[in-house]
């Protein structure tokens, strides 16, 4: 980016904008904040800035609950100035507006996915994209893995180049993927394996070590055989798992599941919970978390470790029962002294909420394309950008 040429031009910023959103107000504005640098550059060298996100997913169809405004009141308060937000993304009335604006104007354009032909790629909803402005720059790292039409489409017609947040998102993840001290380490959790699955089959040939935990795990238990009661398990996906352990053993990666889980009948604040067997759940009970045993295991594997990669929780940790076992990793990988990287997501919530994101070496903004990058997996929109 900072080899464009922007003065006295517009400048077209993807940005991720995909914030949680309750009642219409923002949650967490972390994605929001991780612009600021790329927006406060183009400005202070005399752009234009037309910033396009997605939010949700309306199914290519405009929901009201998934409109921007708000979202462009909290990047005015955070820029220190007006953000004009438009209520569209394409069309002749908004390049009409923005080629009105002048120097240092910012414009936040509705929600992309409003419109099926962002995510189909559309040719003629990137012609209507590339007629923004004069030139692009993405800084949306969390879609990246996405071939889109506001990702690639608009970068096959315009000068395009990685912003900030990219460039900062490559150079702290290259770090793992070319050469990472080991022993190297991965956790990886979440509420389904079918998530996971393709990680993990990866991970198993590039790591020294897999954490399994969170709902991942109970599909991995099954698939040796362990009793796991209510929990849910994807049986489809056992011969693939089977598979994953082979490689594992293969490579002499150690694959590390539980030992012991919390376990209750519902999930809720007020559940009861016992600590049981992670392969003799009873009948009826839900593993919603790793147990004490598994916490001790996990710990003592992540102080040995020189890299650490976490994506996936745990457990349910939006509920207190079952916070214990990923504020007990988050402890963990926060003392440790290993290079550490949060694969965003729900991982990145549960380190700002336990308020230890100064602690980690790295907390990524994009979960699923930090899980494809460090898999050394190709990611679409970053190969079309000038870098």
């Amino acid at each position: 980016m900072q080899d464009a040429e922007v003065r006295g031009r517009t400048v077209v910023v993807r940005a991720d904008y995909n914030v949680p959103m309750k009642g219409g107000v923002i949650q967490d504005d972390a994605r929001i904040r991780a612009s600021l640098p790329t927006l406060r550059n183009l400005l202070d060298r005399g752009a234009v800035v037309v910033v396009l996100t997605h939010l949700g997913r309306p199914d290519g169809g405009v929901v009201e609950s998934l409109r921007l405004d708000s979202i462009a009141r909290r990047l005015g308060e955070l820029l220190g100035g007006p953000v004009r937000k438009l209520d569209d993304c394409v069309g002749p009335d908004v390049v009409r507006e923005i080629r009105a604006g002048k120097v240092g104007d910012v414009f936040l354009l509705e929600n992309l996915r409003f419109h099926a032909e962002e995510e189909a790629n559309d040719p003629t909803f990137s012609d209507a994209l590339a007629e923004l402005g004069d030139i692009y720059v993405d800084d949306a790292f969390g879609t990246l893995h996405r071939a889109h039409a506001s990702t690639v489409g608009i970068a096959e017609r315009r000068p395009a180049y990685a912003g900030l947040l990219v460039e900062k998102e490559i150079e702290a993840l290259s770090r793992v993927l070319h050469d990472p001290a080991r022993p190297y380490l991965a956790i990886v959790g979440g509420k389904k394996a079918a998530d996971k699955l393709g990680a993990l089959r990866d991970l198993v040939k590039r790591a020294d070590g897999v954490l399994v935990g969170g709902g991942v795990a109970f599909t991995f238990l099954a698939a040796s055989g362990a009793a796991v009661g209510a929990s849910a398990v994807d049986r489809n996906l056992f011969e693939d798992i089977r598979g994953i352990v082979r490689s594992a053993e293969e490579r002499g990666t150690e694959i590390v599941l539980p030992e012991d889980v919390v376990a209750a009948t519902s999930l809720a604040a007020d559940a009861e919970t016992r600590v049981c067997p992670a392969d003799r759940i009873p009948e009826g009970w839900i593993g919603f978390d790793i147990g004490p045993q598994t916490v001790c295991s996990f710990e003592e594997r992540i102080r040995a470790a020189k890299t650490v990669v976490w994506a996936g929780p745990m457990g349910a940790f939006e509920f207190g029962p079952f916070l214990a076992g990923t504020r007990s990793v988050a402890e963990a990988v926060a003392a440790s002294s290993a290079y550490s990287v949060i694969g965003g997501g729900e991982t990145g919530e549960a380190i700002a909420q336990l308020g230890l994101e100064s602690r980690v070496s790295f907390v990524s903004t994009g979960g699923g394309a930090c899980l494809a990058y460090l898999r050394g997996k190709p990611l679409p929109a970053l190969d079309v950008l000038s870098l």
